[in-house]
C-alpha cells in the first residue's frame, strides 16, 4: 500500500485542509502579518490549490512508470480529486464567489456517477473514465483557480483594463466545465444502462405461462463485445461449468463473431476442469469447484488453451440441488483472465435454475465488455 504513488495521493488529501485554512481562516490576524491582505490570501490559496492539483498527475505517473498500480490507489486517487474539488467549491460559496446552483450540479453528478460505478463493480464491470471526464476535471480545476483569484487586487493591477474580461473568462471556463460535467454523467449512465436497468425489455413466458418482462441485454452485450473486440483486434474465449456453453452461444449468435470468439471449454465436471483447464487437484479438493481459485485457474487455463486475449470462466450452483455449507443455490464465482492477470468475482443470484444461469451469462458478458472498454 505504501508505494510512492499512494503516498502522494494520501498527501494530496492531507493538503486539502491546508488549502481551506489558507483561503478562509483569518490566519494573517493570528500571525499578526498585516502585509497579507484578503486578496493576497486568495492568491496564496490558489497557489496551494495548483500544487495539490499537480500531484494528481504525479501519482498517476509514478504508478504507471513503476508498474505499481494498486487497488488502494484506484480507490483513493479519484476520491482525492472529489474531496479537493468539493472542498474548493464549498469554500467559494462561503466567500460568495460562486452561486450554490453550480456546486449542486457538480456534486450531484459525483453522487450519480459514484452510484453507477458501485453498481457496475458489484456486477464485476469496470467503467473506465472517458476523455470527457478527464477534460471535465481539468476545466473544473482551472475554473476554481480563476474564481479564487478573480477579485484579487494583484490581478486587477496586472490587467486592470481587462478586469471585466477576467470575470467573463472565469464564467466561460466554468460553463464549459458544467457542460462536460453533465456530459460525462450521461456517458457513464449510457455505458451502464444494462446494469442499472435502462436497457430495452422484451416479453417471455415463465414456467407458469405468465408474461414477464426481462432485460433484452444479453443480445446487446454480446453484440457490443464482438464489435469492441473486432475493432481492437482482440479475441475472447470462455470456460463454462454451470452455464454449459450459454455464454459462448450468446457470443457466437452474433454475425461476424468468428473473427473474435476463439472457442469455449464446457468443463462441467472436475475431471475436465483439471485435465483440460489445468485447475489444480488440491484446489478442487480443498476449495471446491465453486471457489475463487477454481474460477481464476479456469479462466487462465481457457485463455492459454484457446489462445485468446481475454477469457471468462463461470462455476457455480444453479440448483435446485447442490447447495453446500456457505454456498447456497445461486452462488457463482467468475474469473476474468487477460494479459494483465486474472480477477475473480463472487455473485449470489436469486431465482430458479434457468434464472440463475441467465443472470450468470449476463454477468460474464458484462465483465468481458467492461474489460474491453477499459483497455480501449
Amino acid at each position: 500500500m505504501l508505494t510512492p504513488a499512494n503516498v502522494v495521493t494520501v498527501v494530496r488529501i492531507a493538503l486539502v485542509p491546508v488549502f481551506v485554512l489558507v483561503l478562509l481562516s483569518p490566519w494573517p490576524e493570528w500571525l499578526n502579518v498585516a502585509a497579507v491582505t484578503a486578496d493576497t490570501q486568495r492568491l496564496l490559496a490558489a497557489g496551494v490549490f495548483i500544487v495539490i492539483s499537480a500531484t494528481d498527475w504525479l501519482d498517476g505517473y509514478l504508478a504507471r512508470s513503476r508498474n505499481e498500480v494498486t487497488n488502494f490507489g484506484k480507490f483513493m486517487d479519484p476520491l482525492a480529486d472529489k474531496i479537493l474539488v468539493a472542498a474548493a467549491l464549498l469554500a467559494l460559496i462561503e466567500l460568495d464567489a460562486l452561486p450554490t446552483w453550480v456546486v449542486l450540479i457538480i456534486l450531484t453528478r459525483e453522487f450519480i456517477v459514484s452510484g453507477v460505478r458501485m453498481m457496475a463493480a458489484s456486477e464485476g464491470v469496470v467503467i473506465a473514465a472517458s476523455y470527457i471526464g478527464k477534460f471535465k476535471t481539468v476545466f473544473q480545476m482551472v475554473a476554481i483557480v480563476l474564481f479564487t483569484v478573480q477579485d484579487s487586487d494583484l490581478i486587477r493591477f496586472v490587467s486592470s483594463a481587462l478586469s471585466d474580461s477576467m470575470w467573463c473568462i472565469s464564467w466561460v471556463v466554468m460553463i464549459v466545465a458544467l457542460i462536460l460535467t453533465v456530459g460525462s454523467m450521461i456517458d457513464y449512465v449510457a455505458k451502464a444502462r444494462d446494469i442499472i436497468g435502462l436497457s430495452s425489455f422484451h416479453r417471455k413466458k415463465n414456467r407458469r405461462g405468465d408474461d414477464e418482462a426481462v432485460p433484452a441485454s444479453i443480445e446487446e452485450l454480446a453484440s457490443s463485445i464482438v464489435e469492441h473486440a473486432r475493432l481492437q483486434g482482440r479475441t475472447v474465449g470462455t470456460a463454462e461449468s454451470l452455464t454449459g456453453g450459454l455464454i459462448a452461444g450468446a457470443l457466437t449468435s452474433v454475425p461476424g463473431s468468428s473473427a473474435v470468439v476463439k472457442g469455449s471449454v464446457v468443463s462441467y465436471v472436475d475431471e475436465v476442469k483439471h485435465a483440460v483447464l489445468g485447475v489444480e487437484e488440491r484446489v478442487l479438493e480443498t476449495d471446491g469447484a465453486v471457489s475463487r481459485r477454481c474460477a481464476e485457474q479456469m479462466a487462465q487455463g481457457a485463455r492459454e488453451q484457446l489462445g485468446a486475449n481475454l477469457a471468462v470462466s463461470v462455476t457455480g450452483i444453479a440448483g435446485p440441488t447442490g447447495a453446500e455449507p456457505g454456498k447456497p443455490v445461486g452462488t457463482v464465482w467468475m474469473g476474468l483472465a487477460s494479459d494483465k492477470g486474472v480477477k475473480s468475482f463472487e455473485f449470489h443470484f436469486q431465482g430458479d435454475r434457468d434464472e440463475v444461469r441467465e443472470q450468470t451469462v449476463a454477468a460474464a458478458l458484462s465483465a468481458l465488455l467492461g474489460k474491453l472498454r477499459e483497455t480501449a
